[in-house]
């Protein structure tokens, strides 16, 4: 884990939330997508829901998923989101927790 700013933290979420956003506008997916303060909301088709939230205290992205609840903390030498309990990169482990969970595949490249 690095230290940063406040400010540092809030673009580097905010710009993961827009690509986010984007790929979900850009691509034809039923995949409703709503951002609420430091929250976003994947909603599916099956109904099911991902959650992605700032945790501003610890400077971490927190994903929840129906399958568990994973926290990321950006590393700086990678340029990644990575999770603190598994070392996984936070774009793969979304793609492939959206297939898992509702059965689309989709890319954020």
């Amino acid at each position: 884990m690095i230290v940063m700013n406040d400010s540092q933290y809030h673009q580097l979420v905010d710009e993961a939330f827009e690509r986010i956003e984007q790929t979900m506008d850009s691509d034809d997916f039923d995949i409703e997508c709503d951002v609420n303060g430091g929250v976003l909301t994947l909603e599916f088709e099956n109904r099911s829901k991902m959650v992605i939230n700032k945790q501003e205290p610890l400077h971490q992205l927190w994903l929840a998923t129906k399958f568990g609840g994973y926290h990321f903390e950006w590393q700086e030498p990678a340029q990644q989101w990575i999770c603190n309990r598994s070392g996984v990169e936070f774009w793969s482990f979304l793609v492939e927790s959206i297939a898992k969970q509702s059965g689309e595949q989709l890319s954020f490249n």
